[in-house]
């Protein structure tokens, strides 16, 4: 797994705007490739005037919703009975195919924005979409309102751990574990949201 950090990390690195959207493109397809080793970096480097932060965010969002529309348009097209037989060989974790798939049939389109914003779940989501053929306005709205909060708290994030620690640069599993440490708190308060939706929408029933 280091070596495959280090190797998506480089790729950010040398090809800039390009390697940002191939790889958020395929961490929002059935690709495990986790974001933050991508847009922190590329964030980072905006800063020391290498890349420019409009930039990095609007390669970020693309490569996310191009991703995002290829999963959905594969589920739609061929089903979510393959995940059994083949989804191990990508790494795709058939209870969370699952879980996402109840999710998104029960919560619509707040369910697939509010799960583009959660490690784990974020790159799965557009499988159930496609599956249960969410319509593509809806399901491309809460995509790219979803990606773009995503994105930007990321490089932010990203931008403030770098800065203050550099050396993180020569350590792409260090790096990926201090991000995910310091965006502890957005994580804890996007699960506060949605349960804070999940308790509204029951009072409604």
């Amino acid at each position: 797994m280091h070596d495959l950090l280090k190797f998506w990390f480089e790729l950010t690195r040398d090809w800039g705007y390009v390697g940002v959207f191939i790889l958020m493109a395929c961490e929002s397809s059935i690709l495990p490739v986790p974001s933050e080793v991508v847009i922190p970096p590329a964030a980072f480097w905006a800063a020391q005037g290498r890349l420019s932060f409009g930039g990095v965010l609007a390669a970020a969002i693309a490569g996310s919703y191009a991703g995002s529309l290829l999963s959905y348009w594969l589920a739609r097209a061929i089903g979510l009975g393959w995940i059994p037989r083949f989804g191990k060989y990508l790494l795709l974790d058939e209870k969370k195919i699952i879980f996402a798939s109840r999710w998104a049939e029960h919560y619509g389109v707040w369910g697939v924005f509010f799960a583009r914003l959660l490690p784990g779940v974020r790159h799965l989501i557009s499988l159930p979409a496609g599956f249960l053929r969410m319509d593509l306005a809806k399901f491309s709205g809460s995509t790219l309102v979803g990606a773009s909060i995503w994105c930007w708290v990321l490089a932010v994030f990203g931008q403030k751990v770098l800065g203050a620690h550099p050396e993180l640069l020569n350590s792409p599993t260090e790096m990926l574990l201090a991000v995910k440490h310091e965006m502890l708190p957005v994580f804890l308060l996007v699960a506060g949201l949605m349960a804070a939706m999940l308790v509204l929408r029951r009072m409604r029933v």
